[in-house]
């Protein structure tokens, strides 16, 4: 994908019909070099073409109501036909039309992953993490449910790991770079059907969630459906591999995740607001209104800070904490973190079907993102749909305090408490068939 820019505008384009900018890339004659009056005028005075693209495309045959109240519908991806900056004098004109509710140049975010372990730890170390959930408590209770999915949007998945490939739904692979490809290596072009990882990052976040326990400890939902969406590339930093990759591409892949019948989303990355809307503001306020829980890393900087899609509201955002359960010093903090979860020597799969120790909010989120497939899994047992308020509302009042007070500025609402929060939910429900009333 050439340089870009992502587009919203106050009204849908209906002069022309424009293709999604996948089907634009393998077929190139799709395209469109016009989308609206003023705004191919800006590009001609630059002497810059362009092809206009749709960023999104509609669940079913038209825009649904949500698809619309997020604002998919008027969101436009415009690439240029050569290769060249784009120059902000174009973005400004095209910011003040007054067609135009926000604009910005397309960018590639690096993911601030931390590097795994591979030096052995000890037994303890392996089950230390699991212990902390109390997961042998929650799963006597439940394994999971093979109705439940949860999609990972990270660097890929090995989709031929013995831990889980059992578990893997077709997936999708939004990585294409052109601009900024120098940096990149393995596959970074051309969208596809193939979300394999590079990285190894998405495949042990994928372990955590939903290993099956061969050489490892179990996930923490070892029964539920994975669906892996690749939207980080990878590349070479300070002499490892890291994930990058361009913010609408990620956006695309929580759009096709939720479409494609994702209950859960965990996006174990994040990238801070640099101006020109929110960063996944749409596909955010979609997922809410669609019901999908979206579970986000807090960010690995030790500082007060907000990286996206952790600071939206709507997210739960996860800490990590350390062995002794504390908030981990590299843990980013502030009002937006939810929780707090094991992030430090985290034992899961790796690539070439091994496995490996690491650290970080990357491999906390996975899980929380598990404990919510976990508990819609054990409401759907008992003929109930957990929403995505209930369970919030479960976890915020079942996790382990770290002070007397109800949130902390670090740790959220508190550890991860799973068992605790099984035995509420069964509480709760068994509530719910007594008095037929739902809880909020």
């Amino acid at each position: 994908m050439k340089s870009h820019i992502t587009l919203k505008l106050w009204t849908p384009v209906r002069s022309v019909v424009l293709p999604y900018w996948v089907d634009a890339i393998t077929q190139p004659h799709l395209h469109s070099e016009r989308i609206l009056p003023a705004i191919d005028a800006i590009f001609a005075r630059h002497r810059l073409g362009f092809m206009a693209t749709q960023e999104y495309v509609p669940a079913g045959s038209a825009w649904s109501p949500q698809e619309i109240a997020s604002g998919l519908d008027r969101v436009y991806r415009l690439v240029l036909q050569t290769d060249e900056a784009i120059p902000p004098a174009l973005i400004e004109s095209i910011r003040l039309l007054p067609d135009v509710e926000n604009v910005r140049v397309g960018v590639i975010a690096n993911m601030d992953l931390r590097p795994k372990y591979t030096q052995s730890l000890s037994l303890r170390t392996n089950r230390a993490a699991r212990d902390a959930i109390f997961l042998d408590e929650a799963h006597a209770l439940t394994e999971g449910d093979d109705s439940v999915t949860v999609a990972v949007l990270d660097t890929g998945i090995d989709l031929n790991h013995p831990e889980y490939k059992d578990a893997l739904l077709p997936g999708y692979d939004f990585v294409d770079i052109l601009d900024g490809a120098e940096e990149f290596i393995g596959d970074y072009l051309g969208a596809d059907t193939i979300p394999e990882d590079e990285v190894g990052h998405g495949t042990h976040v994928a372990g955590v969630i939903t290993a099956k326990g061969k050489n490892m400890p179990r996930g923490v939902a070892p029964r539920c459906r994975i669906l892996p969406v690749r939207v980080l590339a990878a590349m070479e930093k300070d002499g490892r591999r890291v994930g990058a990759g361009a913010v609408e591409n990620i956006n695309n892949g929580v759009k096709w995740a939720i479409d494609n019948g994702a209950q859960v989303i965990n996006m174990s990355l994040g990238v801070r607001h640099t101006g020109g809307g929110l960063p996944h503001r749409e596909v955010i306020d979609y997922a809410q209104r669609k019901g999908v829980t979206v579970v986000a890393a807090a960010g690995n900087d030790g500082r007060q800070e907000l990286y996206y899609p952790g600071a939206f509201p709507s997210v739960i955002a996860v800490g990590a904490a350390d062995d002794s359960g504390n908030v981990a010093e590299f843990s980013t903090f502030g009002e937006q973190v939810s929780f707090i979860a094991p992030g430090v020597d985290v034992y899961s799969t790796s690539l070439d079907h091994g496995y490996a120790f690491s650290t970080g909010t990357s491999h906390a989120a996975p899980f929380v993102t598990g404990a919510v497939a976990l508990m819609k899994s054990f409401a759907r047992a008992r003929g109930h749909e957990l929403s995505d308020p209930q369970v919030k509302h479960v976890l915020k009042h079942t996790a382990d305090k770290v002070d007397r007070n109800f949130k902390h500025l670090k740790a959220g609402y508190g550890r991860l408490n799973l068992a605790d929060g099984l035995r509420y939910l069964n509480y709760k429900l068994n509530s719910v068939r007594r008095t037929s009333h739902v809880y909020h």
